[in-house]
């Protein structure tokens, strides 16, 4: 089952995520992606693009085409890509047979819960990354790194207001996965509404990324990605040799 902000409460999602938030980020996935290219390159391929928050910035550079295991999240891409491809699909299956100069896959990889998993969603962006071509994946955590938080969104637009604690914790430390629980206060005209929306991710290490993704043929390097002010995390560049 789908989490309910990929579902039922995706007309809420840009209230909780703001396109213009991802300006940096993508900029430091365009720049990855481009170092990471052997010769040119104008063609990505995001796995699991959401609502196409980093697309946005992306197809400045290159010809974007986006999936998702999400109809409702593909809806809210085409939004604000309307010039992108979009197709249904999950990461760990899709077969598009077509060959990309990039490949992205962002925080969607989160979901993939255990080694198996991982391994498939690699395999896709394998199969579908060009020869000289390059892949970028961006966990939210790594099991080396990992630290219970919360964060607190305060959004208002007009008639509808978000209020969000987002919880992140790891019930088992022995296992691959943490849990992020979202307790949602949402306000629409003088219609009030509390959701908890609990999210099931995955947690490797740095060294079971890198195993996984050279077991799926890529050479691979970890980079640093922007995350708030000076801050920085560690994300997988991908080469296909």
């Amino acid at each position: 089952m789908q989490p309910l902000l990929y579902s039922e409460l995706t007309s809420w999602y840009r209230l909780l995520d703001p396109p213009a938030d991802h300006l940096d980020e993508a900029t430091a996935y365009e720049d990855a992606l481009t170092r990471g290219l052997i010769g040119d390159g104008e063609t990505l391929l995001e796995l699991g693009v959401g609502a196409g928050h980093n697309a946005l910035h992306l197809k400045r550079r290159f010809r974007c085409t986006l999936t998702d295991v999400s109809d409702q999240m593909l809806a809210l891409s085409r939004e604000i890509n309307p010039e992108c491809e979009h197709l249904l699909g999950d990461m760990r299956s899709l077969r598009l047979h077509r060959l990309f100069d990039t490949v992205l896959v962002h925080d969607a990889v989160c979901y993939m819960t255990c080694e198996e998993e991982l391994l498939a969603a690699a395999t896709t962006a394998f199969l579908h990354t060009r020869p000289g071509g390059a892949a970028l994946f961006a966990p939210d955590h790594l099991r080396d790194t990992f630290s219970e938080s919360t964060e607190l969104i305060e959004t208002d637009e007009g008639t509808r207001a978000l209020r969000c604690l987002a919880w992140t914790w790891d019930p088992n430390p022995a296992d691959s996965v943490y849990t992020v629980d979202y307790a949602f206060l949402l306000r629409d005209g003088e219609t009030m509404k509390a959701v908890h929306d609990r999210h099931d991710e995955g947690l490797f290490p740095e060294v079971t990324w890198h195993r996984i993704l050279a077991s799926a043929g890529y050479a691979v390097e970890t980079i640093s990605r922007p995350v708030d002010d000076d801050a920085t995390d560690q994300v997988f560049l991908c080469r296909k040799l």
